[in-house]
């Protein structure tokens, strides 16, 4: 047991107000600097203190990049990631975890092996995949000489070119994405903590896999699936380089894009009061979302159940 002291105490709590302060300080900056005019912000020293003109430089980054439309694309794609990453992690943890196959430790290794290669590694192939989805389709076609066999047949030469592009689209932002090698490794790690007994009763009760899996591991599981999702939807939320590369259409950008064009460049106007006004705002959602769901992100943590 620690003994309580005075002396320890101030000192913990001087530790978690110095903590609290390095984290808010630049938010406090980026309110302040939202806040101000384009000519107080380029002041030396910049003031300290907010101004009165928050709300009109929030509605100018507002309109000035479709700020609305930004914030529903980032809505839709880091939902679907989150739902996407957690179905799949969930089935491929249950799967390595209860069924007894060929190489199905390799399957796990091979799984979380792919952490080493995150999506800036891989960026050109996926981008490659999703502007033609149908592409190893193609390659099979091409190998097989279906073209060449049809000519055989019946004399006429036919082309086969199949193309599916997703660019711009909400499935192109969210399917490359949507696999997660950290996610399985926890789901099955927590599998792994499930007494054998509730397997045993589930198969003397006559229960499928499937049925095993919905009544009984997903209910277990809930805790951390929901504080997982937290963190996956912080993670979607937060996508630069893919939705950078991937949308050339404005309306498919999503929040984050949408701070970067604020930034101001060598030939523009230096509007850094907008560009902090609307970095505020893209932090407003997932910052609700972490509030909202704190109670249960803490559960899922650090439930002793786990």
């Amino acid at each position: 047991m620690v003994e309580r002291s005075p002396l320890l105490t101030i000192i913990c709590h001087l530790l978690l107000i110095g903590g609290i302060v390095l984290v808010c300080m630049p938010l406090y900056f980026a309110f302040v600097a939202g806040s101000l005019t384009m000519q107080e912000v380029q002041q030396v020293p910049m003031p300290l203190l907010p101004g009165g003109h928050f709300l009109e430089n929030l509605a100018t980054a507002w309109s000035k990049v479709s700020f609305g439309r930004l914030l529903v694309n980032s809505l839709i794609v880091s939902v679907g990631i989150t739902v996407g990453k957690v179905a799949i992690s969930l089935l491929s943890a249950f799967a390595i975890t209860y069924f007894r196959f060929r190489f199905r430790l390799l399957a796990f290794w091979l799984i979380f092996m792919s952490l080493m290669l995150p999506v800036e590694v891989r960026i050109v192939p996926t981008y490659e995949s999703v502007a033609n989805a149908a592409l190893p389709i193609q390659w099979v076609v091409d190998g097989l000489n279906l073209s060449g066999l049809w000519e055989a047949l019946t004399g006429y030469r036919v082309e086969i070119s199949l193309e599916w592009n997703m660019l711009n689209t909400y499935q192109g932002l969210i399917l490359p994405l949507i696999a997660s090698a950290s996610a399985t490794f926890l789901f099955r790690q927590f599998f792994l903590t499930v007494p054998e007994e509730l397997l045993e009763a589930a198969r003397l009760d006559g229960a499928s896999a499937m049925r095993f899996f919905w009544t009984i591991l997903l209910p277990l599981s809930r805790s951390n699936i929901i504080a997982l999702s937290i963190i996956l939807f912080l993670y979607g939320w937060n996508q630069y380089l893919w939705p950078l590369l991937f949308t050339t259409d404005k309306d498919m950008a999503t929040a984050v894009i949408g701070v970067k064009n604020l930034i101001p460049r060598s030939d523009t106007e230096p509007a850094w009061n907008v560009a902090m006004s609307g970095a505020l705002l893209t932090m407003l959602p997932p910052v609700l979302v972490v509030l909202i769901m704190q109670r249960w992100f803490v559960r899922g943590l650090v439930d002793s159940s786990k």
